[in-house]
């Protein structure tokens, strides 16, 4: 990973078929803005934006390729004219003819300059016109091995900044009397533990305040459900940032959302904060509610 500059803009380009797309829903997972199909000649406003002072697009990322027809021409002479002005860099994505080839084979469609020929003579058409453009590139990446996981990890490992997590999570608690969160991965449920509802002098706190947290916390079972969850979710946020799957969303529901899943997703959220590479959110959904 690598500190992202301020003002930096990405031109993404290369072969069709090479993993544009992939890149580019990557680099927006990493909080880029990102433009698709962009003519190049829209790069210069777009870097004067970019450079403007109070700028709230500090890293910008354009997707640029042959669909672009003869203003894709330009593009040598732009980038030239470009790098005296702000940090850009050019990722090149390319792949072999056989890979090219299956993927347009597995989608159905054309290549972009196919015309009346083949997809071996669109590609070797691309290959010619993308030929100088390949060589000012500062990244080349050849997506022949890779899957879309594996190309976007790669983005991700190139581009994320320093310290940026592998695995953002949301910990939400909620009441199953209200439905349950529609967006969850996984769900689970506090209400095997006695609720506090029923102790009067606990009714009407919360799972934040101290009390509540305590009586929670000493019942039977209540560490061992901790000490479980946690050690199921550990090789799991591995596997997610293996596959790149960088959000997560984590539930556990009591009766109400108000006392014993509150009080466990706050113990829950403590021990993933303490793993690397883990960045927690916590959403209380039905706090509050009557």
């Amino acid at each position: 990973m690598s500190e992202t500059p301020a003002h930096e803009v990405l031109i993404v380009t290369g072969m069709s078929g090479a993993g544009r797309s992939t890149v580019a829903n990557a680099l927006e997972d990493l909080g880029w803005y990102v433009v698709d199909n962009l003519p190049p000649q829209m790069l210069r406003p777009l870097v004067d934006l970019a450079v403007h002072p109070g700028s709230q697009l500090p890293a910008i990322a354009a997707v640029v390729d042959v669909r672009g027809g003869k203003l894709f021409a330009d593009l040598v002479d732009i980038v030239h004219e470009l790098r005296g002005r702000t940090h850009l860099r050019v990722l090149f994505l390319e792949a072999t003819d056989d890979a090219l080839v299956r993927r347009f084979e597995q989608v159905r469609r054309p290549h972009p300059l196919q015309e009346d020929g083949t997809l071996l003579d669109g590609i070797a058409r691309e290959r010619a016109r993308m030929l100088e453009v390949r060589e000012l590139s500062d990244i080349v990446i050849d997506t022949t091995s890779f899957n879309i996981h594996q190309l976007a990890t790669t983005v991700t490992d190139i581009f994320a900044p320093q310290g940026t997590a592998d695995v953002k999570v949301t910990l939400e608690s909620f009441g199953f009397k209200y439905g349950t969160p529609t967006d969850a991965d996984v769900i689970t449920d506090a209400r095997f533990l006695p609720n506090p509802f029923w102790q009067p002098e606990l009714r009407s706190a919360t799972g934040l305040d101290e009390p509540v947290r305590d009586y929670v916390l000493a019942q039977e079972g209540a560490s061992e459900f901790l000490d479980g969850l946690t050690a199921m979710l550990r090789p799991q946020l591995a596997g997610y940032a293996r596959e790149n799957k960088r959000h997560a969303t984590f539930a556990i529901g009591c009766t109400g959302g108000k006392h014993r899943s509150v009080a466990m997703v706050e113990q829950l959220a403590a021990r993933l904060r303490a793993m690397p590479g883990i960045a927690v959110t916590v959403k209380h959904r039905d706090l509050g509610r009557e």
